[in-house]
């Protein structure tokens, strides 16, 4: 019995032997060619043009190398000739000097020109020039029409009466201002706008007859002597000349005005003040 179950214990592990062994060869053999079949397709291979690939042209390029060393062809050099200046005409340098001198200089001198013109006197007339106002006895007219007061816009000034029983104080007060006291003794003054403290138009006070700043409260007689405020002196003043009973005030130069506590007149406020208090 256990010689039987040896036996065929045995017959089935040799079968199952052989039917392993079948089925390896036979998966092996899936797909694989045979000799003949391969030595023919390598044939085939053999007789048809291959392309040239990338080593091929790397082999060529080898095989085409020199070690020699190249030698430069002999090149003669040319003798120098002195350039002809009219064929070189202006260098880059002596243009870019030239362009600045001349810049330069137009600058200088369109400068210069704007400054002579704005100090130059018009020759047409205006502010900065001798001006006819008119007749003299039109100016007084017109003064004591306006109530004491005549501003002339042309020549930005204020024209008023001066009192001819002034004249002999007057005198040793403008002595040194000839052309202002040749207005005075016509009996008019002309007298610059502009407060000298800081510049402001100085109007005139109906009330009180003195010129009053607005600004600051600097007060001057009708003559233009300083009363009070913080005006460092009178109102400056334009010379006046009376040619053929015309009056011309020349508003070229500017003559300062007198100092603090001149009084030629005696004039006092003669009413309420615009500006400030002052003295009545």
């Amino acid at each position: 019995m256990s010689s039987t179950l040896i036996i065929a214990v045995t017959v089935l592990v040799v079968l199952a032997a052989v039917v392993v062994l079948t089925a390896a060869r036979r998966r092996d053999s899936v797909g694989v060619l045979s000799r003949e079949t391969r030595a023919r397709e390598k044939a085939a291979r053999n007789e048809e043009p291959r392309e040239a690939g990338g080593r091929d042209y790397e082999r060529e390029a080898v095989a085409a190398r020199s070690t020699a060393l190249a030698v430069p062809q002999s090149v003669a050099v040319a003798p120098f000739v002195a350039p002809d200046p009219e064929v070189i005409g202006v260098s880059r340098r002596q243009f870019f000097n030239r362009a600045t001198v001349t810049l330069m200089s137009a600058s200088l001198g369109g400068f210069g020109a704007a400054v002579i013109g704005f100090l130059w006197k018009g020759a047409e007339g205006g502010f900065g020039s001798k001006i006819t106002a008119g007749k003299l006895d039109d100016i007084i007219a017109g003064i004591r029409s306006n109530k004491g007061f005549l501003y002339l816009p042309a020549a930005r000034a204020w024209v008023t009466e001066y009192p001819k029983e002034s004249l002999a104080k007057a005198e040793t007060i403008y002595a040194s201002q000839a052309p202002v006291f040749n207005g005075m003794s016509s009996g008019i003054v002309a007298l610059y706008q502009k407060c000298p403290h800081l510049g402001c138009r100085v109007p005139n006070c109906p009330t009180s007859q003195w010129f009053e700043c607005p600004c600051h409260g600097s007060q001057f007689n009708r003559v233009g002597e300083k009363k009070g405020g913080p005006a460092p002196r009178g109102m400056d003043r334009f010379a006046v000349s009376v040619n053929n009973g015309n009056v011309v005030i020349d508003t070229g130069a500017v003559f300062g005005g007198p100092a603090i506590g001149t009084n030629t007149t005696g004039q006092e406020a003669e009413g309420p003040h615009c500006v400030g208090g002052g003295s009545h």
